[in-house]
């Protein structure tokens, strides 16, 4: 198994903006339904979590990014962030259909100004 790591920090006013001027177009291209959903939910904090589920995407393609020959490859949807029973972030490996990935493991924090996301990827060694 190959380990790789990926990190990613963004403004949450840089994403604010791109929601607020592209609006559904920008949703739609970047986030599933299940993550507008759960960042809808958060009223006054929705846009952190918004620029946390847009860390994320960048931190496993940061991740990924060397056993991909094109960006087009993984797609943003299919980097979903979704939550366990107990709240923790999670990404289902099974959607990155490309690689053929032990699991990943995700970290997510933010603030009012900042979002972070930290990942690590297993990766299946070819035999």
């Amino acid at each position: 198994m190959k380990i790789q790591t990926g990190i990613d920090i963004i403004e949450v006013e840089r994403i604010q903006e791109a929601i607020e001027k592209g609006g559904d177009h920008f949703k739609n291209r970047i986030y599933t339904e299940q993550e507008i959903a759960y960042c809808e939910s958060k009223k006054k904090t929705k846009y952190q979590h918004y620029a946390a589920r847009f860390a994320a995407k960048e931190a496993v393609y940061k991740a990924i990014s060397n056993l991909i020959s094109d960006r087009s490859d993984v797609l943003w949807k299919q980097i979903e962030v979704e939550q366990d029973e107990n709240g923790r972030p999670l990404i289902q490996k099974k959607k990155i259909e490309k690689i053929e990935l032990e699991g990943i493991d995700i970290s997510l924090s933010h603030l009012q100004g900042l979002a972070v996301a930290s990942v690590v990827v297993m990766i299946k060694e070819k035999e």
